[in-house]
């Protein structure tokens, strides 16, 4: 979505910037009446967003069940990759870990509660393998800490990799929506490259190594740092992008 970011109330005057807050209420006096002030429109799909996880700590330390929060913790992963994007006044974002971390969150513990409710049979070193995985993405999604990929139980691993999916294509779709303003051929085409191994990785349902997928999130962070100036990011872009069609 393109919009006119900077904006000025008719009511009182004041200027604010929309990119920075998300709002087009003004921020002093509240009022919906502004006008822009710029004839710029720019690509914008981020919006400010902010996830705390502390509540849900404070009920499991209190004797809470992970399974009674379970709903909870979804909705307010859910609230916030809502509000995320990847394009902020024109400017494009890194793929971070905190999107990451939160949208892994949410569907491993989606998983987890809907097997449970289905009366999935875990053995118990499996079952506490993946309680203890959900813990510590609990621990830490809020502040972008994310387990490495030979932490993930492989119980709760297609649930990493859908995620992961989800999160490369919402970011796909930003870097063409940039690459638009800012053509580049070379970068298109990895661009694409990307797209295909995402789809690769719904189609088999997530279920790919976690290594694997995290070669995938790589590689767009190469396309990124490359898009900002490290010409050198591209090639190593292709060669992650090359191990992942020969695996």
């Amino acid at each position: 979505m393109k919009i006119r970011g900077e904006r000025e109330c008719k009511n009182c005057g004041t200027r604010w910037s929309y990119y920075e807050t998300g709002e087009a209420s003004c921020p002093d006096c509240g009022s919906l009446r502004s006008v822009a002030v710029e004839d710029e429109r720019r690509h914008h799909t981020d919006s400010p967003a902010e996830i705390d996880l502390t509540p849900h700590r404070t009920a499991l330390a209190d004797g809470e069940d992970i399974l009674d929060i379970a709903d909870s913790v979804a909705s307010d992963c859910r609230a916030y990759l809502r509000k995320r994007g990847f394009l902020r006044g024109g400017e494009l974002l890194p793929l971070d870990d905190t999107y990451l971390a939160v949208g892994e969150l949410r569907a491993a513990i989606t998983d987890y509660r809907r097997d449970a409710r289905f009366g999935a049979e875990y053995d118990d070193p499996d079952r506490e393998a993946a309680e203890r995985y959900l813990l510590d993405l609990l621990q830490g999604a809020d502040d972008g800490e994310r387990p490495a990929p030979d932490e993930v139980p492989e119980s709760l691993a297609p649930a990493r990799g859908l995620a992961y999916a989800a999160a490369v294509e919402a970011y796909r779709d930003d870097e063409a929506a940039y690459l638009d303003d800012a053509p580049d051929e070379d970068a298109r085409r990895t661009l694409g490259r990307i797209r295909d191994q995402g789809k690769r990785l719904e189609a088999l349902e997530g279920d790919l190594p976690p290594e694997t997928v995290e070669s995938l999130v790589r590689a767009c962070r190469d396309l990124y740092r490359y898009l900002n100036g490290e010409e050198s990011a591209l090639a190593t872009a292709r060669q992650r992008l090359d191990g992942l069609t020969e695996s």
